[in-house]
């Protein structure tokens, strides 16, 4: 048995045996407050395949969440919550991308008496559920079919010519999408869609990474900028291009971004490395050299 190898893991945590969390957990056991990650609507824990192998491999410990039939997000809070006491895990970093990323901070809203979260990345992700124009169907999705579930998910994904890596992406979300059932998308999609927002009075002591791409993704730019406001002092991880799944078909970039999001708190009881596998100057020229072909991308 090796610590890097992922255990993957299927929970119940609530009363209702039906609510499964299956999970992948990866890395060093010995880290009590690892990166954890959430999906979008149409992902499944392994969409983060490409983080769980490059961060363990650089002594991070990482785990990749599926998360249950939830209807509303305090009982989604709630499930997590129970979840992380289960796994005897005090307090967490938070990667969440779209769905994932709101759900991280009602999480971090929702337990701000007695914080669970230790910080919070953002991916491609929005903090109020009405840019998406459908607070008044969110009641109704349950009724609805598989297959037409699938396809307003699919509305969002990008068309027209792509380059391979993205392409490879969205060809592996939709096959993730397929895999989920009606109750599951369903769930997801009236978490994605029913009236509520964050409340950034109750978590902006948290430390937070805003990251989006500059391509087409499904989320408006005034979403993005209502982002910025609500988190003026969050670092911005920006990538020219990577669509609604960067983590996917940018992963070397996202993967960076995430080391330079964790490098804070290196040498503090809230690292999510392997003290013994840190290396804080390798990790100053490889951010050197993003901002310089940030810069060249911008001349």
């Amino acid at each position: 048995f090796s610590p890097l190898v992922p255990l993957f893991f299927q929970i119940i945590v609530d009363d209702d045996d039906s609510k499964v969390w299956s999970l992948y957990d990866a890395g060093p056991r010995s880290i009590r407050c690892p990166l954890i990650f959430l999906p979008p609507v149409s992902g499944t824990a392994d969409v983060f395949f490409q983080q769980i192998l490059a961060l363990t491999g650089w002594g991070y410990r990482v785990i990749a969440l599926q998360y249950p039939v939830y209807w509303d997000h305090l009982e989604f809070c709630d499930g997590f919550r129970k979840l992380l006491d289960h796994l005897q895990l005090d307090k967490v970093h938070l990667f969440g991308a779209s769905l994932g990323g709101f759900l991280a901070q009602k999480f971090a809203e929702y337990t701000h008496k007695s914080p669970r979260v230790q910080s919070l990345i953002l991916c491609n992700s929005f903090s109020d559920t009405s840019i998406f124009n459908q607070t008044w169907t969110a009641n109704s999705f349950w009724l609805m079919p598989a297959f037409m579930l699938k396809k307003i998910v699919l509305g969002n994904f990008a068309s027209g010519p792509l380059d391979p890596e993205m392409a490879d992406g969205i060809d592996f979300m939709v096959d993730r999408l397929e895999s989920l059932g009606q109750s599951e998308l369903a769930s997801r999609l009236t978490l994605n869609c029913q009236n509520s927002y964050v409340e950034p009075h109750k978590i902006r002591d948290i430390p937070v990474t805003i990251m989006d791409v500059f391509d087409q993704s499904a989320l408006s730019t005034e979403a993005k900028e209502e982002m910025y406001k609500l988190y003026p002092n969050a670092r911005r991880a920006h990538l020219k291009t990577g669509g609604n799944f960067p983590y996917l078909c940018r992963s070397a970039e996202v993967n960076l971004y995430i080391q330079i999001h964790l490098l804070q708190f290196h040498g503090t009881r809230y690292a999510a490395i392997d003290p013994s596998m840190v290396s804080a100057e390798e990790l100053e020229v490889q951010k050197i050299s993003l901002h310089t072909s940030n810069e060249q991308d911008e001349q």
